[in-house]
């Protein structure tokens, strides 16, 4: 008999206790956890945990809480200070779906019996005939699709793990069933900061929280002119227009740094485009290797659209090669390939 046992990862969110809901009436044997990842946090708080032990207990399936401060702490945290020690702009949640959801959680499930992991994202897993194996894809939910964020999962694990809001359209979708089932979390709202900045300042959480303190240098322009001063290189990002407190002919945008000068390099908006991009720490899905080139759509911000390019594989790293410039490709940030609605790999921006 195939072993149903599901350990489905829950926020207090609607949508992971509609997905509770929709894998217990597809014969699964669930079991919901809460990951303790920062105490505090708008997902780890006393709310949080009784949302989603309330949830459980009206549909009648086991919760769990697993106490992940440390890790946490260790892989996501200290990469995000990482990177903005060195004028990179990272995305913690591309990193906690790593190493917690779908690494720690595997972990467990394992230790519990279990042959699967769930979570609530807006993304799909399914065979493939023509690859001969579990792919990740985009899921029915437009622009509120979360595949994105999921590309670094073990391409071996892709089997183990079932979305099952993968064939909804719209979160009104979502909260109709929850409400039809009278859950308390049915409109419960969307949490939008990082978890661990709730207030979105993310310049006092670094000064408060690392060694990164305001140091003044100067904004030049990328023929070495200063232009004006800045108040440490970790306040900007690749882009930015406002508040640069510089007067100039034209509008001017950061394009880079110079960590050694401790510059801010800036420029006008055209100066802004790139053709070519390289990326490492890949993570391949589709393919074991990128034989030659492929030809794909790449996606290099969660909120931006797909742009057509070919990939080139060079050992450890990928060149991307855009049919047209694109704007503003910020260093830290992940490139994500697609071929059609199928996740081909993905990888950071260098």
């Amino acid at each position: 008999m195939e072993n149903k046992k599901v350990l489905l990862g829950m926020s207090g969110g609607v949508d992971s206790s509609v997905s509770a809901l929709l894998l217990k009436e597809n014969g699964y044997d669930v079991i919901g956890t809460t990951l303790e990842l920062y105490a505090g946090s708008s997902c780890c708080n006393v709310n949080t945990y009784l949302d989603a032990k309330k949830v459980c207990k009206q549909i009648g399936i086991p919760h769990f809480i697993f106490d992940c401060k440390e890790d946490f702490k260790k892989y996501i945290i200290q990469d995000f200070i990482d990177c903005y020690s060195n004028c990179l702009t990272p995305n913690p949640c591309i990193e906690c779906n790593k190493y917690m959801k779908f690494g720690f959680m595997w972990e467990k499930a394992k230790e519990m019996d279990c042959n699967f992991i769930a979570t609530g994202h807006y993304a799909k897993t399914e065979y493939s005939k023509e690859y001969r194996r579990w792919i990740l894809k985009k899921s029915n939910a437009g622009y509120k699709d979360q595949s994105y964020v999921l590309w670094n999962i073990p391409k071996e694990l892709i089997e183990h793990v079932i979305f099952p809001l993968c064939d909804f359209e719209s979160k009104e979708q979502i909260r109709k069933i929850a409400s039809e089932n009278k859950l308390e979390v049915a409109n419960k709202p969307d949490s939008q900061d990082l978890c661990f900045v709730p207030d979105g300042n993310y310049k006092k959480y670094l000064e408060t929280n690392s060694k990164l303190k305001p140091k003044k240098g100067n904004i030049v322009n990328s023929k070495g002119e200063k232009l004006g001063e800045h108040t440490g290189l970790y306040n900007y990002t690749i882009g930015q227009r406002k508040g640069l407190g510089i007067s100039y002919r034209v509008p001017l945008f950061v394009l880079g740094f110079n960590t050694l000068k401790n510059e801010v390099i800036v420029g006008e908006e055209a100066e802004l485009y790139k053709k070519e991009i390289t990326v490492k720490d890949i993570n391949l899905i589709l393919v074991d290797e990128i034989k030659d080139y492929m030809e794909v759509d790449v996606k290099t911000r969660y909120s931006t659209n797909s742009a057509k390019a070919k990939i080139v594989q060079e050992g450890e790293y990928i060149k991307v090669i855009f049919d047209k410039p694109q704007r503003a490709i910020t260093p830290g940030q992940s490139a994500v390939f697609y071929l059609g609605d199928i996740v081909v790999g993905g990888g950071k921006i260098s």
